[in-house]
């Protein structure tokens, strides 16, 4: 899974990543014009506690490929310029996260000359419907032209969803927001509509305003709920600070200033209900690990996010939840109290079932 971190110039987007990601950049990497690449662990105490119980060889954490994405300037005339470069970084994101300056600093001022969030929502919002829009529409094109040549019933099904994708841009409104059915949302799929990926804003507060931090994010939220836009709030310097601490520092740091929880811990948990994403369990002595999937996911399907072969060739899944497994400390106890199961490939995988695939 890759998530986009995406803002105005001077929003602390790059001290957030480096926070998040634990990757230091020195000055001669600042000034590179490539995106930035930080592999996350997403935190899961449940693969923790398996781990104690089989004390297995390795304990692997899901991870998330988060992207500092660059090419956001101000142009001639004191406007910001959407670059190719960071039209093409932003397209192969599954999420975007906009970080979006909340604080005042005389040394570097924000770019637009005042703190206004949805100002700054709206700027990147505007460019990508005026993106979606052009690639829709030469895709109308292109599919009105072939239909009469082909007579393809797939371009024919294709043309009335794009359609209605172009009138609802048309009315200033993100694909988000447009109810598509699964089979609509995979036909256009491909078009990497940046409108259509899912989107949290992140208010970068200055610490002075931890107390206030619920109300402004509140207020923000209701101004972009139209858009289908998430809204969370983080404390860059405050988190920068804490990441130089160990955990026990760390959360005595955090108590001081009355934040219950870290901001890589929130945006991963953001992350994945944006993206409609749970995690299932593997365990035993050779390794503990955790796997991600959709919600909604089969046991097929979470097959085959182990192993190819473990999809073509799926017998059944043994599924006993995290919860029993750990109560009662092994498989066997849980078949002798009746909490292990045998399921089928249509079997609708839970957060935190743990699962022994069997396959041919």
């Amino acid at each position: 899974m890759q998530i986009g971190l995406i803002g105005l110039p001077f929003c602390g987007k790059t001290t957030l990543f480096q926070t998040m990601t634990g990757v230091m950049l020195d000055p001669d990497q600042l000034h590179k014009r490539d995106a930035r690449h930080g592999m996350v662990k997403v935190p899961d105490d449940r693969v923790e506690r398996l781990a104690e119980i089989f004390k297995p060889h390795r304990v692997t954490h899901a991870t998330i490929d988060f992207v500092d994405v660059i090419g956001l300037e101000k142009g001639d005339h004191s406007s910001t310029q959407f670059t190719t470069s960071f039209m093409n970084a932003v397209k192969n994101t599954d999420a975007l996260i906009h970080v979006v300056r909340m604080f005042q600093d005389p040394v570097l001022p924000h770019p637009e000359g005042s703190i206004d969030p949805y100002r700054d929502v709206m700027i990147v919002e505007t460019e990508f419907l005026l993106s979606d829009m052009g690639i829709v529409e030469r895709r109308i094109d292109k599919v009105k032209k072939d239909i009469p040549k082909t007579g393809s019933v797939e371009l024919k099904r294709e043309l009335p969803v794009l359609e209605r994708c172009l009138n609802h841009l048309e009315a200033e409104q993100s694909l988000r927001t447009l109810d598509l059915t699964r089979e609509e949302a995979k036909m256009i799929r491909g078009y990497q509509l940046l409108t259509l990926k899912p989107m949290l804003v992140l208010l970068n507060l200055p610490e002075t305003e931890v107390a206030s931090a619920e109300k402004t994010v509140e207020d923000v939220r209701n101004r972009v709920a139209e858009r289908g836009i998430s809204v969370d709030a983080v404390f860059g310097k405050i988190e920068m600070e804490m990441a130089q601490l160990d955990e026990e520092e760390a959360e005595a740091f955090m108590s001081d200033y009355g934040i219950k929880e870290s901001a890589l811990k929130r945006i991963i948990r953001a992350a994945y209900d944006l993206l409609g994403l749970q995690s299932f369990l593997t365990a035993g002595e050779e390794e503990c690990r955790a796997w991600t999937i959709r919600k909604g996911a089969t046991a097929v399907e979470a097959a085959g996010e182990i192993h190819t072969d473990f999809y073509q060739k799926f017998i059944r899944a043994e599924v006993v939840t995290f919860e029993d497994l750990v109560k009662y400390g092994s498989y066997a106890a849980c078949k002798e109290h009746g909490v292990w199961r045998l399921e089928g490939k249509e079997y609708v995988v839970r957060d935190g079932d743990v699962l022994i695939i069997r396959h041919g």
